[in-house]
């Protein structure tokens, strides 16, 4: 069963990130820059929170606030999910769909290891497709369909 530290493993080395006092501005150009939804709020080795496009839209241009002098602290979500390097993808998954989150923390022990997006997810799930979508229910979902029509 693959776990989130399989995901971790295989993801590239983490260049998304930021420190909390620097400008929305500066994290929008980042973000497109690494080409990426999200950016990891670091200050030194500590973790602090994720600052993502739905941040900017609903913390910054629903509030009236400006990208130049807004700083990323102000604005970044900082309560998301946390999974330990052994949960399973099945339980990430769970989690993305309890929460209503696109990302979730992942801390090895108390060391914070990376983010698992839903995208994370998708791969997983699209990977494994024939652990997940068993041919023998295609076909038979293929059988009734002939008999409906």
């Amino acid at each position: 069963m693959r776990t989130v530290k399989d995901i971790i493993s295989n993801k590239p080395k983490i260049v998304n990130i930021i420190a909390p006092e620097e400008t929305v501005f500066n994290a929008l150009q980042m973000l497109n820059t690494v080409n990426l939804s999200y950016l990891i709020i670091m200050k030194g080795e500590e973790y602090k929170g994720i600052f993502c496009e739905r941040d900017y839209s609903r913390n910054v241009i629903l509030k009236g606030r400006t990208s130049t002098s807004t700083k990323v602290i102000d604005v970044m979500t900082a309560d998301l999910p946390v999974v330990a390097m052994d949960d399973t993808v099945e339980k990430c998954m769970n989690l993305i769909n309890d929460f209503k989150t696109r990302y979730l923390l992942a801390f090895d022990d108390k060391r914070f290891a990376g983010v698992i997006t839903i995208h994370d997810l998708l791969r997983q799930v699209l990977a494994a497709k024939t652990d997940v979508f068993d041919s023998s229910m295609a076909f038979k979902m293929l059988d009734q369909d002939e008999k409906i029509f």
